[in-house]
């Protein structure tokens, strides 16, 4: 087996987190996207002694288990790659994945208590974050995601199921507008163009709709009249905010250098388990809000009676865990690195009647050497990086009782729990949560206690 060898295999099994796993030769041959039963034309693009990748070039038969796709997009979009699987193999699959991560990294004698879907299947997407582009060079202007591969190219993903209608409908207005107006698109490698992304967010429970649309400053455009269609526009969501972010940052990520408010207010509020959030066009915030109850329902299940207990809220972002646990507890006390997440997690505390809990803004590895108070309980929610080996080593120091880990990526979470494991702590509950229909994403709960004295750390 060689570089650029076209070979056909059969897909034996699926790894976390959308790789499926042939054999040649007794080799394992990884390659992306590619769903267990399918039998498939690969281009070999890397060998090394143990193992090999590959890219699809062809599916030559079908999954048993596939069905046809429900998205208009399919196979073009980049998004939904598990959308031909019924949502129950979907579910299985990924529970398998998470176990078979934990038991590699040797987590075992634990209590698994299965997956839980998401409340909705499909238009549970509180935020969509399109692109500008065109389909091919020179070619009309799109709004929407990148093709399957190809990062240059974006396609116009105005049917899209995971979305809430209001966005279609608001993304296909968009579009017209200004092709019709023929405003120029930001080209990612010449770095001239105006049109850059555009971004909608909307409550699931009070329906409240923010819009941002994010150009270059390049040219002066007068937006009035599609904000004035924007507005008139019969959604079944309200609208509350329209925004217009100027980026002039050469990479290809949103960022804010000024925002203008175009229309109304530039933030949203969500509603979860009671407790209301003020959400800034910016501001990280889980992509499904019914999911999100349950998720959270899951860290309350596994932290009972939290009375008498102070609780660290490690890499808190909004605060929205720390806020709903400060409900059961003596006090929360939150970290998180980025400036204006603290600030909204401490208005957003206000607002809702706590005055137990209170957010630090600062790196969790620098800020937690800080804290005098001694935590009864530490929640961890880190980005899909997973915890940094020496915040963690800092973490255990605390020797809490009782560890709650919230995480988006079990291959890191694995990472995580094996020295956990080793300095002193066992894995007692592990309940996965599906945050992301028809993706390969998924999140998992976990509960660890402190069983020894720390030898590790």
């Amino acid at each position: 087996m060689k570089k650029r060898d076209l070979l056909e295999l059969k897909i034996e099994e699926v790894e976390f987190p959308s790789k499926g796993i042939a054999y040649h030769e007794g080799k394992p041959v990884y390659i992306k996207n590619a769903l267990p039963g399918q039998t498939v034309k690969v281009m070999i693009n890397k060998v090394r002694e143990d193992y090999a990748e590959g890219k699809v070039q062809e599916i030559i038969e079908r999954s048993p288990v596939e069905q046809e796709s429900f998205c208009a997009h399919y196979g073009i979009c980049g998004g939904c790659a598990h959308q031909t699987l019924t949502y129950e193999k979907q579910l299985e699959m990924k529970e398998e994945q998470v176990k078979r991560l934990l038991g590699a990294a040797g987590i075992e004698d634990y209590t698994f208590l299965g997956i839980e879907g998401s409340p909705e299947e499909f238009a549970y997407r509180n935020k969509m974050e399109y692109s500008f582009g065109d389909a091919e060079r020179g070619g009309e202007l799109t709004l929407g995601m990148h093709e399957k591969g190809k990062f240059n190219s974006v396609v116009t993903v105005d049917q899209c199921k995971i979305a809430d209608e209001d966005f279609n409908q608001i993304l296909r207005t968009t579009l017209e507008y200004f092709k019709n107006k023929g405003v120029s698109k930001y080209n990612s490698k010449s770095h001239e163009g105006y049109l850059r992304h555009f971004i909608i967010r909307k409550a699931k429970r009070t329906g409240e709709t923010l819009v941002n649309i994010v150009t270059s400053t390049q040219i002066q455009f007068d937006m009035d009249e599609w904000v004035k269609l924007i507005k008139e526009l019969d959604l079944e969501g309200k609208l509350v905010g329209i925004l217009h972010t100027f980026n002039d940052n050469i990479s290809d990520v949103v960022i804010s250098e000024r925002t203008d408010i175009l229309w109304g207010q530039d933030y949203f509020t969500e509603e979860i388990l009671g407790l209301r959030f003020k959400i800034s066009a910016f501001s990280f915030f889980q992509t499904n809000s019914l999911g999100a109850e349950k998720l959270y329902s899951m860290v309350l299940d596994f932290m009972g009676n939290a009375d008498n207990k102070t609780i660290f809220d490690l890499y808190s972002g909004t605060g929205t865990i720390g806020q709903i646990v400060a409900k059961k507890a003596k006090k929360v006390i939150g970290i998180e690195l980025i400036e204006e997440a603290v600030e909204a997690a401490n208005k957003n505390a206000k607002m809702n009647g706590l005055d137990n809990c209170t957010f630090l803004a600062g790196d969790v590895l620098k800020k937690i050497d800080e804290l005098k108070a001694k935590p009864d309980i530490i929640i961890l929610d880190p980005p899909r990086v997973g915890v940094h080996p020496k915040a963690l080593q800092k973490i255990m120091r605390y020797k809490a009782p009782e560890i709650i880990y919230v995480s988006c990526n079990p291959k890191t979470l694995a990472e995580n729990l094996k020295d956990a494991q080793q300095a002193g702590y066992r894995v007692d509950k592990v309940k996965v949560m599906d945050m992301f229909p028809h993706t390969p994403h998924v999140e998992t709960v976990v509960l660890m206690s402190r069983v020894k004295v720390n030898t590790m750390f």
